[in-house]
């Protein structure tokens, strides 16, 4: 996949087992396996819609991939050699998305540090091994600034006021082409449906009389940590360390980096956020990671998410009130702390 979606793997498992009435496809895409349900529908009709999803999401991987060969390689090349550039359109809502959501979280969430998740190793289909980058060497990229608002847009070209910006759009393109997903089965006709890329999901409708119910992954050991249901219209993204990252003489190091220091997070090891706006959802599970025990219900509340639910390295979960009402734990925490309600 491109970007980050090599790094999310099955962080949501969905919950239920097949039923007469239900259409089930696995795709092999953005470096994970994504699984498409659908329910009550004539299997004719939701075979060919779930191909179209298919197709998109190949397209997708191409054009929005940040070190195979393909359109978004191409930008960033012309971004660091400080050239304007035609912006190709299906990257012109991720550019304007990762904006928007870069000012809302205070620069927790920011797509335009790919340089330093390609020195760190990440922007690798491959587990990276070794020691970490050299110190100085992630302090040159940090002091360069690189961020979302060096950006410009203006008649379908790109600038870039800074060469430094290269851009790598893994903390939002799956909860991006999730949205994209759901819209393209709904305009189908399919109205009962769940679209799961690993990290990330949405539903339309419901599974039959119920509504859909989805695991959240237990981010320090095998199965399921909790369950919650999912209602219709609603994304759930989680983004998580515990599957990503580099490891040298027993240490680890987590994919998710805090643009503000270069350098990986290490007190939280999963976020989990359910929200209308997929998009939102997958950029704020990560820009939460980042805002940590103490800042996330601010920021949060900032950024418009009303479900939240954090776990620490000590196992400790974060919630606040009205996620703590949804969810339903398998495997009981170590010590649950509820924020305000916001």
């Amino acid at each position: 996949m491109p970007l980050r979606s090599l790094l999310l793997l099955s962080f949501l498992l969905l919950a239920g087992c097949s039923r007469p009435a239900l259409y089930e496809a696995k795709i092999y895409v953005f470096g994970t396996l994504a699984d498409i349900s659908v329910w009550g529908a004539d299997e004719k009709a939701a075979r060919t819609a779930v191909d179209a999803v298919a197709s998109d999401f190949q397209r997708m991987h191409h054009e929005w991939h940040a070190w195979e060969p393909g359109p978004l390689v191409e930008l960033n090349a012309a971004i660091a050699a400080g050239q304007p550039a035609p912006i190709p359109p299906s990257i012109v809502p991720l550019i304007e998305r990762s904006q928007e959501i870069y000012l809302l979280s205070e620069g927790r969430f920011n797509a335009a540090i790919g340089r330093l998740l390609r020195l760190w190793g990440f922007q690798s289909s491959e587990r990276p091994n070794g020691p970490p980058p050299d110190r100085h060497a992630v302090a040159a990229l940090v002091a360069a600034q690189p961020a979302m608002s060096d950006l410009e847009l203006k008649d379908g070209v790109l600038y870039s006021a800074n060469p430094s910006v290269q851009l790598d759009f893994g903390g939002i393109a799956k909860g991006y082409a999730v949205e994209l997903a759901l819209q393209r089965l709904r305009a189908a006709g399919i109205e009962n449906a769940i679209v799961n890329t690993g990290g990330g999901l949405g539903v339309i409708g419901q599974h039959g009389q119920r509504p859909w119910r989805v695991g959240i992954r237990h981010p320090q050991g095998q199965g399921i940590l909790a369950s919650l249901e999912v209602r219709d219209g609603e994304h759930v993204h989680t983004s998580g360390n515990y599957e990503r990252f580099r490891e040298h003489e027993g240490l680890r190091y987590a994919h998710i980096l805090d643009p503000r220091t270069g350098w990986p997070v290490d007190s939280i090891t999963s976020c989990t956020v359910i929200s209308q706006d997929g998009t939102l959802a997958d950029a704020a599970a990560t820009a939460l990671v980042i805002a940590g025990s103490a800042d996330w219900y601010r920021l949060a509340a900032k950024m418009g998410i009303h479900y939240v639910m954090l776990v620490g390295e000590d196992g400790t979960v974060y919630m606040n009130p009205a996620m703590a009402a949804r969810v339903e734990f398998v495997d009981a925490p170590y010590r649950i702390v509820l924020s305000d309600e916001f």
